[in-house]
């Protein structure tokens, strides 16, 4: 079976680890990488994986997952593009860097397919957006796919695209939050409990969520289905209309589009 190494212990580097042992990938398979001994103790401890150094991860594994930040993902590369053999796959799952920041620190031809998912992996819920570098075939793209699959849904996009995936889905989550954060607010202000509102909402998240995925239905018309004449509904679109909350989005995911941009222009 593929021996897989995650080079960076981060939140994303532990989820993806996490995800794959939840999928049956034997713990013998999974190699992981870390700045300090104690975080590689812990992790051992708690999945029963092996701690070792960068050199041995690219002797050992068949896939290099670069899980580190992506202003730290340069000094890793110096420091293991040199020993890295022909036709190594490596994963970037630093978000912001293109495949182009790696072809220049890696062997000529060297495989690397991109990909940004996100947090509700912890659930196996991700959602995975995974693109191929200039020398990866589908070949290189299934072993990703095998690899993030166990953790939600999946999707190949071209990477001129990773940096809008980046604002929509990689950051998503924390939208949703937010959201969430100011329903359960809004209900405590209409005199709920705390409790009774976070659990209404919650379960409508999840009931609206479910039948936008099912129903194959747009959005619009699941809205209107809800939006009587004269009703509640729309009294409460039209202040959030009113208030620019259609337009707040657009200019939210723009602005997190640009951060991914600067974000790879400060590292190249």
């Amino acid at each position: 079976m593929t021996v897989v190494a995650v080079l960076g212990a981060g939140k994303i580097g532990e989820l993806v680890l996490s995800g794959l042992l939840r999928a049956g990938w034997p713990a013998d398979k999974l190699l992981v990488t870390t700045r300090r001994p104690a975080r590689g103790e812990e992790l051992h401890e708690r999945y029963g994986i092996r701690a070792v150094g960068n050199a041995d991860a690219v002797a050992q594994a068949d896939v290099l997952a670069i899980a580190v930040k992506p202003q730290d993902a340069g000094a890793l590369l110096a420091d293991i593009g040199p020993a890295i053999p022909a036709g190594k796959l490596v994963v970037s799952l630093c978000a912001g860097l293109p495949t182009s920041f790696f072809a220049a620190r890696l062997p000529e031809g060297t495989p690397v397919v991109r990909v940004m998912t996100n947090t509700p992996a912890l659930v196996d819920e991700a959602m995975t957006a995974i693109s191929a570098g200039p020398h990866a075939t589908g070949d290189h793209l299934a072993v990703a796919e095998k690899m993030f699959k166990p953790l939600g849904a999946t999707i190949r996009v071209p990477e001129s695209q990773q940096d809008a995936v980046t604002a929509l889905s990689g950051s998503g989550p924390a939208y949703f939050y937010l959201l969430v954060e100011a329903m359960v607010d809004a209900g405590i202000l209409l005199g709920l409990p705390r409790q009774v509102a976070h659990d209404l909402i919650v379960q409508t998240a999840i009931g609206s969520a479910v039948m936008l995925r099912d129903s194959g239905e747009h959005p619009v018309k699941l809205r209107e289905a809800v939006t009587s004449p004269a009703g509640t509904t729309i009294s409460a679109i039209r202040e959030l209309e009113n208030h620019g909350v259609r337009a707040a989005l657009l200019a939210a995911l723009e602005a997190a589009r640009d951060r991914a941009r600067e974000i790879a222009a400060q590292s190249a």
